[in-house]
């Protein structure tokens, strides 16, 4: 073997070893250039260029071979980095408690194809779940795309190592369900390639939001979120979700708020869980949900076009301030570098920052000695893109071992 061909092969070696990082990356939109993407993974600009060919090769990434320089500027652009939007997606889907969502996901968190299904869950995780991936199938179908795994978000906390659902209080599962297995199983059954994962949705969204939206950059993030029904809480630290040592970490839905407050499901009262969701905020208002469409987005309806109306106007000043106070207990004992709102928390953050931002201030210690910011989720359908996030996590971490030849 001859030196060039031995410097050849050990910048193939070396570039291999950094695919992973390199795809992260350019995934999580930090190296949009070749020139940033060399500069981060430290390695030679001949090594990096490697890199990106390879992963374009693998139908990741794109590489801009011909990219124009800006205005008023000297020397030769650097080749722009982006993620492939016809490469392989990973299936993800969501169950809450007004039906579910399944959607393809690829590189980025793009959103490719969705799909929804309405109606009160069953009390059996298998017919659930049964009709979650015949959709999931059916877009994978209907794209003809390919499928590195799939992602389940579920409105319970999971325990681990099992994959079970401990805690599922706003679907009719039983307490313990095995939801892991049985999506896996029926993934599999369905011919879907790749592994399949199954965590809580609120963690999921806020992975999503720390990878791709409003997280991005911090590095102790706290969400807190209401969806259909209930409150979750997620804490990223350094990038990973910290989940206690049995998966079960940040149940803050179960913080009392109001000692003298609604019966909550876990057999307490005044839970954040029942006084800061979107029940809670049409019941404060003074309306009776109705059948027509979800709690949650008939709670938005209501505070985006009725928000003068004294009744809601109340309920408003209600929940805000139950939030706040259970965002105050939260800031003292994580001291977060930011928070993040989703769902219904999000909408009550535009109607009164100010509001929210005191109650904050004024029932923490962390609050009043210097402000943690309170910023609202970016991402839609972000407990989606984060489902998809555990089926492409085997992909950021080996591209080549992950996407082997089928």
């Amino acid at each position: 073997m001859n030196g060039r061909e031995t410097t050849t092969r050990t910048r193939l070696e070396r570039g291999r070893g950094a695919l992973g990082p390199a795809l992260e990356l350019v995934h999580t939109g930090r190296a949009p250039t070749r020139a940033v993407l060399t500069a981060e993974l430290g390695v030679t600009r001949a090594t990096a260029g490697a890199v990106a060919a390879e992963l374009e090769a693998l139908g990741l990434i794109r590489v801009d071979h011909r990219p124009a320089s800006a205005a008023g500027s000297q020397g030769r652009p650097s080749h722009r980095l982006s993620v492939d939007d016809s490469g392989p997606v990973a299936l993800a889907a969501q169950v809450h408690a007004d039906g579910f969502r399944a959607a393809l996901v690829g590189l980025g968190g793009r959103i490719v194809a969705t799909a929804h299904g309405s109606g009160t869950a069953s009390a059996d995780p298998a017919q659930v779940l049964g009709e979650v991936v015949e959709t999931g199938a059916g877009l994978l179908w209907e794209t003809g795309r390919r499928c590195v795994g799939a992602g389940l978000a579920v409105p319970s906390a999971v325990a681990e190592p099992e994959g079970t659902a401990l805690n599922p209080l706003h679907v009719a599962w039983p307490v313990g369900a095995p939801v892991r297995e049985v999506f896996a199983r029926l993934v599999r059954d369905a011919g879907i390639d790749g592994p399949a994962f199954t965590a809580n949705d609120v963690n999921l969204a806020a992975l999503a939001e720390h990878r791709h939206g409003a997280g991005q950059g911090a590095r102790h993030l706290l969400c807190v979120a209401t969806g259909h029904r209930g409150v979750g809480g997620a804490l990223v630290l350094d990038g990973r979700l910290h989940t206690g040592s049995s998966g079960l970490a940040l149940e803050v839905g179960h913080l009392t708020v109001n000692p003298e407050g609604r019966p909550c499901h876990c057999g307490s009262k005044g839970c954040l869980d029942v006084e800061a969701d979107p029940y809670a905020f049409l019941t404060a208002a003074g309306r009776a949900p109705g059948p027509e469409v979800s709690l949650l987005q008939q709670a938005r309806d209501l505070l985006r076009n009725e928000r003068s109306e004294a009744g809601v106007r109340r309920a408003t000043e209600e929940l805000i301030d139950r939030l706040g106070l259970g965002l105050a207990g939260l800031v003292n004992i994580l001291n977060p570098d930011r928070i993040i709102l989703g769902g219904l928390h999000r909408e009550l953050l535009d109607a009164d920052p100010e509001r929210l931002h005191a109650v904050v201030a004024e029932r923490s210690l962390w609050g009043r000695s210097g402000s943690v910011p309170v910023l609202p989720c970016t991402l839609d359908h972000n407990s989606l893109v984060g489902a998809a996030e555990l089926a492409w996590q085997p992909v950021l971490d080996d591209p080549l071992g992950a996407l082997a030849p089928v």
